[in-house]
């Protein structure tokens, strides 16, 4: 008679962690890909799932985006520069039932495959290229890894390529560079003002040469400027052409 309670604790102990096994909860961004006897059935979720014990087994998945962080690779590019890249991945499960099923691992597989398209894809362009066309590139990678992951039901959003270590060799090698071409901007902008201004010389020339009078007007002008000053000392412009009776009757004696 004593056997009887502990029998029943032993009942309702082995059926309470049945009824546990058998009924799920998931959240509004999971799923679970559900087999029996080893066979894909369905995909349920969110919300309440009820299995039957033993029979079923459940493999949760979630459909958030995720954030793969790619680890620096070491890469020649095209014109034979080693540099370190590194870069992030965002992508997420759409079909679950395809990336338990298709794949062992979708998370290791998909960052073995940008592990490879990064070395791959950056190995087949310059330098500057890298440098100056980063958003191309981004977009190259996204494509190929995304068209290798559907068959595995995911999709790539999008891939940003972080940094690009270069040898301190090319660091300054560029440091040079930047600043022989700033030098030769300086140089063609100082020379492009030159030629303005004698543009505008020119053109102020001719308007006095047809106005005398004009000339004059910038004589009195520029002596008031030098008066303004509180100089001890006037500089009082003379007309080139006063002084020609003089040295023309110079030249005849």
């Amino acid at each position: 008679m004593e056997q009887v309670p502990v029998i029943s604790i032993v009942i309702i102990v082995f059926a309470l962690i049945v009824l546990a096994n058998a009924i799920r909860i998931l959240r509004e961004y999971e799923r679970g890909v559900v087999f029996r006897l080893g066979r894909l059935m369905n995909v349920r979720g969110p919300g309440l799932v009820i299995l039957i014990p033993i029979i079923d087994k459940m493999v949760k998945v979630s459909l958030r985006t995720l954030v793969l962080d790619v680890p620096p690779q070491d890469v020649i590019t095209q014109d034979n520069v080693s540099i370190k890249v590194n870069a992030v991945v965002y992508f997420r499960v759409i079909q679950p039932q395809k990336s338990i099923v298709e794949v062992e691992n979708y998370l290791t597989a998909t960052s073995q495959l940008s592990q490879t398209t990064l070395r791959s894809v950056l190995g087949q362009s310059d330098l500057d290229d890298l440098l100056s066309q980063r958003e191309k590139i981004n977009q190259r990678l996204q494509q190929i890894i995304d068209a290798h992951t559907e068959p595995w039901g995911i999709k790539v959003s999008n891939v940003e390529v972080k940094q690009i270590d270069l040898p301190q060799e090319m660091q300054r090698a560029m440091a040079k560079q930047a600043e022989a071409e700033r030098e030769r901007r300086s140089k063609v902008i100082a020379a492009e003002g030159e030629f303005q201004a004698s543009q505008r010389l020119a053109d102020a020339a001719k308007v006095l040469s047809e106005q005398p009078s004009a000339l004059t007007l910038r004589y009195l002008q520029t002596l008031r400027e030098i008066a303004t000053e509180k100089n001890s000392t006037t500089i009082f412009p003379v007309p080139i052409d006063l002084l020609k009776p003089f040295l023309e009757g110079r030249k005849e004696q």
